[in-house]
């Protein structure tokens, strides 16, 4: 399993100008690069025989281009322009590799039929990947090797062509003095990231401690949630989390400090302070949003040996009117961080298909049709009356169970104890849970 530390760095302003420096070069490097690609490909992909004139280049068809072809042509490139001499070589080739793989995912589906978009040329400032979110960076594929560019030592990190830099270790590494034995953790790369609020580097570590995922036989717990908009989960159990909305709530200050920045001069001073003051308050709902998501995910782990959730077409919902919700509640980055932290732990994640789950009566198995407006699920047939969301959640668990090959309601509370109640909200903040 990859594990990735992030630490704050703080470079010298020489520093800071060539590492944004560097990001500029690679910029025009990937762009250049991409545009090989595009040419190459509107140049072959007409037939043979004919070709359209107001389409198509005319001309001698090129050679392939991949990426071999194109780090075979960094030599001549350093020749042209000798500002690419002074960045680290290997981190040119990583630059190379990022476009190689988004062209990949562009041109070859994957295992369900699916591709990526087509890459697209970066605007200036615009560097990055999807590793590295909000922000721009650039890679060191080595660390603390023998012919490593990047090596972290007590809390300086030495970077090739761009010197030592002091590190907020906030945190210890396990293959430090913290951890004595060190034993499975091995330290793969380094990536530098530029973000609003001040420079990163992201420590990229393989640890091979990571338990086996937990036999079926010995599950002692299971749970099923169910994600939504009034509430951010409601559990088999009947507890739910209150959904947050961080977004909803800073939308005041945000739109303000959108309209100062729309009145500014594009470009100018003020404007890019304006910008600044913006991207600093989007960074800060970020990551106040995934410290929610770890609460919840580290509390439902702590708890249960099998979670079971909807497999959502969260792209379809996101382009709904409902799309800011969807987007605030962010259920795609939950479930990401609920299987990483489930994997870590060596517990099992079960998704399951969410067709009828919030119509089907748990207790009897009828259908009862219910708008988005009704919130309780009351059955005619068996006179069950539960929150509709707790309805949807024990069936939800009852899937997963007969997906893993377990009886339904072997584990957890039994869905008779959920007749005529109420679900609870949890605290995730309380000190009873263990987070």
């Amino acid at each position: 399993m990859i594990l990735t530390y992030c630490y704050r760095i703080k470079p010298s302003p020489e520093q800071i100008f060539t590492m944004e420096r560097w990001l500029e070069l690679l910029r025009r490097h990937w762009n250049y690069a991409l545009g090989q690609r595009l040419d190459w490909l509107r140049r072959t992909r007409c037939p043979i025989d004919r070709c359209s004139v107001s389409y198509e280049p005319i001309g001698k068809i090129p050679e392939l281009v991949n990426y071999y072809t194109q780090q075979a042509a960094l030599k001549e490139t350093k020749r042209l322009f000798p500002e690419y001499k002074k960045i680290y070589a290997e981190t040119q080739q990583v630059n190379l590799q990022r476009l190689n793989k988004a062209w990949d995912k562009c041109l070859k589906p994957d295992a369900n039929g699916k591709r990526g978009g087509r890459p697209r040329f970066k605007k200036p400032g615009k560097l990055r990947s999807r590793s590295v979110t909000k922000g721009q960076s650039f890679v060191f594929p080595r660390i603390n090797s023998p012919k490593a560019g990047s090596h972290l030592v007590d809390g300086v990190l030495k970077l090739s062509r761009i010197g030592l830099i002091p590190v907020v270790m906030h945190r210890p590494l396990p293959v430090s003095e913290a951890w004595p034995k060190g034993v499975g953790f091995t330290l793969k790369q380094c990536t530098v990231v530029k973000k609003a609020d001040g420079w990163y580097c992201c420590i990229s570590m393989k640890d091979d401690t990571v338990p086996e995922i937990l036999p079926v036989d010995s599950i002692k717990s299971a749970i099923g949630i169910d994600v939504g908009l009034e509430k951010f989960l409601v559990t088999s159990d009947g507890e739910a989390v209150p959904i947050p909305q961080f977004y909803r709530k800073a939308q005041g200050k945000l739109a303000e400090a959108q309209k100062v920045m729309s009145r500014r001069v594009k470009g100018s001073k003020n404007w890019n302070k304006a910008k600044h003051k913006v991207a600093l308050m989007h960074l800060h709902l970020t990551r106040c949003r995934k410290e929610f998501h770890y609460q919840v995910a580290h509390w439902l782990c702590s708890k249960y040996d099998l979670i079971v959730h909807e497999n959502l077409n969260i792209k379809g919902l996101a382009r709904t009117r409902l799309a800011k919700s969807v987007n605030d509640a962010a259920w795609g980055a939950f479930l990401e961080i609920l299987q990483t932290v489930a994997v870590k732990r060596g517990l099992l994640v079960q998704e399951v298909n969410p067709r009828g789950t919030s119509i089907e009566c748990f207790n009897c198995g009828s259908r009862v049709e219910k708008s988005l407006s009704d919130r309780v699920h009351c059955c005619p047939s068996c006179n069950v009356k539960v929150d509709r969301d707790w309805n949807s959640g024990i069936n939800i668990l009852n899937r997963g169970l007969l997906a893993v090959g377990l009886p339904l309601n072997g584990c957890g509370k039994s869905a008779q104890d959920a007749v005529e109640q109420q679900v609870s909200f949890v605290n995730l903040r309380s000190p009873h849970h263990n987070l």
